[in-house]
């Protein structure tokens, strides 16, 4: 029997005759046969890259190597988004990260553990960043993402960080204090909340359900146009979108394609207060990245209790010539006042100057923690291709 990357090309289904009545045209014919040459020659090239793939896991699984590579998978989509041609950079990406996650699955299908039920937002920051050969596995909360991962139960986690209109999510914060797990990856997701309800109105309801997140990024919307309706965080907004399908009382707050999921209808449509609202994700895991030419490092720091520590801790990053990304700042939680720093810098920790940068900072920490060092984001948003589900919640 033939493998799978073996079989002939299916029929192309182009016919070239006209509609009754209509004049052939011999160009447009001419071009449709040049674009069926070019199909039947990527289905042997993407055929004739799975069989090499195949190889490669053999070899990884000889030598124990990883199966999944995220520098090198960041390697590749970097070139593309460079890539000059009619077709623009982020597409081509997006049509390459799901080469790479089918291939990738001829190795070894990932289980991939976010934030569920299945439609949530961690969901299509988990496609968006893994592709669809990938085996999701749903967690009822951040710190079961972050245990289920730990525990090999899943080979990576996905998990919020901060949001554009929000700022950080502080119980992922939290969890990276004392997680064993490293950072290897980031992608940020646009997020388009509408309300819904069965009706497909806003008449009657009582309560609006959603996730925390969400609820504080609709505020605004939800003052002014809903100021006497009880707000319910519940803890997916795929779960308030289900209780708004059994209580025509309810209304649930989440993207667009819940409302098919769950038999609602759209009332609102982009009710978030900021426009550009976006939530950044990263991807955990025990695997520590290569660098990859474009990367950014992750610290957690702490000072001593003294006048100018916090000047003392970061003045090697200019002193290195090493920028800052983001500065936050968390309470011990020790009941003294006291303070985390998370921070992220531009480059991979064996970079010269950021390697010579963290030893300085190594010696002014009373607290010194490096999450991991990985690929930046590729500078667009998290695209999902449609599907049967949806994508709501945070």
């Amino acid at each position: 029997m033939s493998s799978q990357t073996d079989r002939e090309p299916p029929a192309l289904d182009r016919s070239t005759a006209p509609a009754s009545g209509a004049v052939p045209d011999p160009e447009l014919a001419a071009l449709r046969e040049q674009i069926d040459t070019v199909d039947r020659q990527l289905f042997d090239l993407l055929n004739q890259r799975a069989r090499i793939v195949l190889r490669v896991g053999e070899l990884k699984h000889r030598t124990g190597a990883p199966v999944y590579r995220p520098e090198r998978e960041a390697q590749i989509l970097g070139r593309l988004g460079a890539s000059a041609g009619p077709l623009p950079g982020a597409a081509l990406q997006s049509i390459w990260r799901e080469v790479m996650s089918a291939c990738r699955a001829l190795e070894r299908r990932l289980r991939v553990a976010y934030l569920g039920p299945p439609g949530t937002f961690s969901e299509m920051a988990l496609l968006a960043h893994f592709g669809h050969g990938v085996e999701p596995v749903a967690c009822q909360s951040i710190d079961e993402v972050f245990r289920s991962t730990e525990a090999g139960n899943a080979d990576f986690g996905v998990v919020p960080v901060e949001n554009s209109t929000e700022g950080a999510v502080n119980r992922s914060l939290d969890l990276m204090l004392q997680t064993p797990l490293a950072i290897l990856g980031e992608t940020a997701v646009d997020v388009r909340h509408n309300l819904m309800t069965r009706s497909g109105g806003r008449e009657g309801i009582v309560r609006v359900c959603a996730h925390p997140q969400a609820l504080a990024q609709c505020t605004g919307w939800l003052d002014r146009n809903l100021p006497g309706v009880e707000r319910v965080p519940v803890s997916s907004n795929a779960e308030g979108a289900r209780l708004a399908s059994l209580d025509a009382t309810v209304g649930g707050i989440a993207a667009e394609t819940a409302a098919a999921l769950y038999g609602l209808s759209i009332a609102d449509a982009g009710i978030q207060d900021d426009p550009s609202n976006r939530t950044r994700f990263v991807i955990v895991g025990r695997y520590r990245c290569g660098a990859s030419g474009a990367d950014q490092t992750s610290l957690i720091l702490s000072v001593p209790d003294r006048a100018g520590a916090v000047h003392a801790l970061i003045e090697p990053l200019a002193r290195h010539g090493v920028s800052m990304k983001r500065f936050e700042s968390r309470p011990a939680r020790q009941g003294s006042w006291e303070y985390y720093f998370y921070i992220d810098l531009l480059g991979h920790q064996d970079d010269p100057p950021v390697a010579a940068a963290l030893a300085d900072i190594r010696d002014h920490a009373a607290f010194f923690k490096v999450l991991g060092s990985y690929p930046r984001a590729l500078g667009q948003s998290a695209q999902v291709p449609p599907r049967t589900r949806p994508v709501s919640g945070e």
